[in-house]
């Protein structure tokens, strides 16, 4: 695998208590606090992510970071946006680490960090090939219906933190987990 360099590969999801992430391509609760989460521990770095959780990003693309949208479909190209917010299509796994990798050496030198964002797909690809070193997880109490779910994570073991909280009657953990 290529991950030999210094830069951390990160998965960052929420998940119901049956490991559910979606529902109808889209996500079942709405915890403004845990968007704030994501954007915090996001912003500035490399995102990889599926076409279908591309498609369901309700703005695009997601600013001030390397949005790489992982793609069967030939025909999608590199987004012109801001250039703060690049958007790369890349048809394998491998390829887009590679490009993300360069890309946080060179902008993150300090604390160069990719996070694997979704879909479910994706999420199992960096778990079977083991290049996520971290797992940002949002524990969501209840049972939400979903149709979509995360993989087996029982390789993560090592818990860094925890945090509880609750929102609009939902509660939830955080969890920040290593291998």
């Amino acid at each position: 695998m290529i991950h030999n360099s210094n830069s951390r590969v990160s998965i960052i999801v929420a998940i119901d208590e049956k490991r559910g992430i979606g529902k109808n391509n889209s996500i079942p609760w709405h915890l403004s606090a845990d968007l704030k989460r994501f954007k915090a521990l996001t912003t500035g770095h490399t995102i990889i992510m599926g076409r279908k959780t591309w498609d369901s990003l309700p703005k695009k693309p997601l600013p001030n970071r390397l949005n790489i949208v992982l793609s069967r479909d030939s025909s999608r190209q590199e987004v012109q946006a801001d250039p703060e917010s690049p958007v790369l299509f890349f048809f394998e796994l491998n390829l887009a680490l590679k490009e993300a990798i360069g890309f946080e050496t060179e902008r993150n030198k300090e604390n160069p960090e990719i996070f694997i964002i979704g879909g479910a797909q994706i999420f199992q690809q960096a778990i079977d090939m083991g290049v996520a070193d971290r797992l940002y997880l949002t524990q969501v109490e209840g049972d939400f219906g979903c149709d979509t779910f995360f993989p087996d994570y029982a390789e993560f073991k090592k818990v860094l933190s925890e945090e509880s909280g609750e929102e609009n009657g939902i509660k939830y953990k955080y969890i920040n987990l290593e291998r």
